[in-house]
């Protein structure tokens, strides 16, 4: 009994622990723009339409975030001589109006088909959509995105990923409960 006793104090310990560090979520999903919808692509500082982007293929994942901070996304193209694009909107996404709510994009911080990413700050209680595109009408493929940041990601309207900190509160809880449930009754 002793023993248990000590092993649950000594679990107990590093849960604690491990609550006191900052973690950040992150969410990786893959997706493809081979046969999507298409749209006339925002220039990359949101000034205007591209000229030669006219129709590219494009794929939203819409999503918020429980916590407000910067946020770092990083969308990686598993096509080959895929020219990948990223934008990000807030509020709402209409590629019949692809100036309005735009955010922040990038093409190539990676170099030429190696990658696109940005990092900006994100609030509590908005909706975001990410649209993963092509530089030109030629570039669609497979894309693999990554978002960073401290809160959890409420994808489409869902519930929220779990962070990790909320599954070690979890594990206290049943840890607790098991511990209760010993010293009611003992083992012989």
């Amino acid at each position: 009994m002793m023993r248990l006793r000590r092993t649950l104090l000594a679990a107990l310990t590093l849960i604690v622990i491990g609550l006191g560090t900052v973690r950040a979520d992150t969410l990786i999903y893959t997706g493809t723009t081979t046969g999507g919808p298409t749209f006339n692509r925002p220039l990359e500082d949101g000034s205007g339409l591209t000229g030669i982007g006219t129709a590219v293929p494009y794929s939203v994942l819409q999503f918020s975030v429980t916590a407000a901070s910067s946020y770092s996304f990083v969308s990686t193209p598993t096509t080959a001589l895929y020219d990948n694009f990223l934008i990000l909107y807030q509020n709402a996404f209409n590629p019949a109006a692809p100036l309005a709510n735009f955010v922040i994009a990038d093409d190539d911080t990676g170099g030429i088909g190696v990658s696109s990413a940005f990092t900006t700050p994100l609030t509590v209680g908005t909706n975001y959509f990410l649209v993963t595109t092509g530089f030109n009408n030629q570039d669609f493929g497979n894309f693999t995105n990554s978002i960073t940041g401290p809160g959890s990601f409420i994808t489409g309207g869902g519930a929220p990923i779990p962070e990790p900190a909320t599954m070690i509160l979890l594990g206290t809880g049943l840890a607790a409960v098991a511990g209760r449930r010993l010293r009611r009754h003992p083992s012989v």
